[in-house]
């Protein structure tokens, strides 16, 4: 049981099922934004516009078998009937195109926020790496200290990183070749089956030549 428990608080703790725990309850709360942004504001517009003569996306739907409210007289005799949607069999066209259009509006709207917090990320990993870039590593303390250089200088403190960037680019363009040196190194001792081949029919040739004088 004990174990049990243990294994359950490290389910939980761990950053993808709290990162998911977060993502629904925002999800469910942004869905709600989403619904009554749509329902109180986009379609009474889209309404309107469609409303010439009619209400609009509410009667967009193809009636499949219709439905009738009748009423009787005292003598049980039908007086009139009237058209009942609720008892109808139809094809709600307006609730499938609200369904689009809500679609489209969380699709935009999580585009938006991605761009937005995907741009706000970049910059503040800029902003990070710039303030990294311009403090001291306690290397570069030490060695400024050595060197008698104050690290409040930064006329000094920018010379000696340029003299470190070309170090480090000459120590680096060094290594290259030296391991340019030994791959090459490696295939004159280690030669390809192309290259054994290549050497024996150019030893024949010669044999052959001087064989002919």
């Amino acid at each position: 049981m004990k174990k049990f428990f243990a294994d359950f608080k490290k389910f939980i703790s761990r950053g993808n099922i709290l990162d998911m725990a977060v993502g629904v309850i925002v999800g469910s709360a942004f869905s709600a934004i989403v619904t009554a942004f749509t329902n109180k504001i986009i379609m009474p517009l889209i309404n309107l516009l469609l409303s010439f003569g009619g209400d609009g996306l509410s009667s967009a739907y193809t009636v499949l078998k219709p439905g009738y409210t009748y009423t009787y007289n005292e003598a049980g005799e039908v007086v009139s009937k009237t058209f009942d949607l609720a008892s109808s069999i139809y094809i709600d066209w307006g609730a499938f195109i609200t369904a689009i259009i809500n679609f489209f509006i969380i699709a935009m709207t999580l585009f938006i926020i991605l761009k937005v917090a995907m741009k706000s990320s970049e910059l503040l990993r800029n902003a990070t790496q710039t303030m990294e870039k311009g403090k001291l590593t306690k290397e570069e303390k030490k060695e400024l200290k050595e060197r008698g250089i104050s690290t409040k200088n930064k006329v000094a403190i920018a010379a000696y990183r340029d003299e470190k960037k070309k170090l480090a680019e000459e120590k680096a363009k060094q290594e290259a070749e030296e391991k340019a040196r030994q791959e090459e190194e490696y295939r004159l001792s280690h030669p390809s089956q192309e290259e054994l081949l290549k050497e024996i029919r150019d030893l024949l040739a010669n044999n052959e030549k001087k064989a002919k004088k």
